[in-house]
């Protein structure tokens, strides 16, 4: 990546436009249909892939693209870009204005750049790791990990962050519906780089869930912690990612990580 900022200038006025749209179709009805795994997808979501997926093979045409909707299995280019079109599909079908667009670019399967759209919240997060440096923003302001007690005696002060299926999991709840609690996999795992929470654990997030906020999150110094893979990246080249989960916990400080891998011990079985 050679020209970071006319990436980022780029990847910020894609992500509005596809926002803009994205804010319509989000006030008029909605109609989503299950896909083979259960899941909510909408034409929001469909037209939302083709037009990123279009935009950045025109912008960078000897870039890979890799989608959640439509391009599934990684290429074999040097440059490879990420893309969730719409993180949050069943928000967004239910009307919960909670769900973004995360994009990552990928250097030899690892990704170096990650850039999360929140557009009903109006919060764009964003950064990279590798030659350029380390930096990670929210709407443009630097973000750092906050200041927490050394002796971790007023954890009761703070949030930790989980999926419904990271508590079924966990055999902490169990319910014959989804709960709805963010409901947004990259987002969940953003409140530990904003600042929101000092942990996240997620279940079953798939690789453009996680892609871009990897990087976000190794920017600022977060422990990321793989619960079934020892390593996540680099990717495999021609490896098909459309079923493959990456478990997750993620905590804000190394003194945390003893009491978030206690939390998530029953992944480990």
């Amino acid at each position: 990546m050679n020209n970071l900022s006319t990436t980022l200038h780029f990847i910020q006025e894609l992500t509005q436009q596809v926002g803009d749209r994205l804010m319509e179709d989000f006030e008029q009805v909605r109609v989503a249909i299950a896909k083979d795994d259960g899941s909510l997808v909408t034409k929001s979501d469909r037209w939302a892939d083709a037009y990123i997926k279009e935009a950045l093979q025109k912008e960078f045409p000897e870039f890979g693209v890799l989608t959640e909707e439509s391009t599934q299995i990684l290429g074999a280019q040097e440059w490879v870009w990420v893309v969730d079109p719409l993180d949050g599909t069943t928000n967004f079908a239910r009307g919960i204005p909670i769900w973004g667009i995360s994009i990552a670019l990928l250097h030899h399967g690892t990704p170096v750049f990650g850039y999360v759209a929140m557009p009903p919240l109006r919060q764009n997060i964003y950064g990279w790791s590798g030659e350029n440096g380390s930096a990670a923003f929210f709407n443009d302001t630097p973000i750092h990990l906050p200041e927490i007690s050394p002796n971790l005696d007023t954890l009761g002060n703070y949030f930790f962050s989980a999926c419904s299926r990271s508590l079924e999991k966990m055999g902490r709840s169990k319910f014959p519906f989804k709960l709805r609690i963010l409901g947004v996999a990259s987002y969940n795992i953003l409140t530990v780089a904003i600042g929101s929470t000092i942990g996240a654990v997620e279940a079953t997030p798939k690789i453009w869930d996680i892609a871009a906020v990897w990087v976000i999150l190794k920017a600022i110094g977060a422990i990321w912690v793989p619960l079934e893979a020892a390593n996540i990246f680099p990717l495999q080249i021609g490896q098909d990612y459309s079923q493959r989960n990456f478990p997750t916990l993620v905590v804000s400080h190394p003194q945390l990580l003893e009491i978030g891998n206690a939390i998530v011990k029953p992944f480990y079985g």
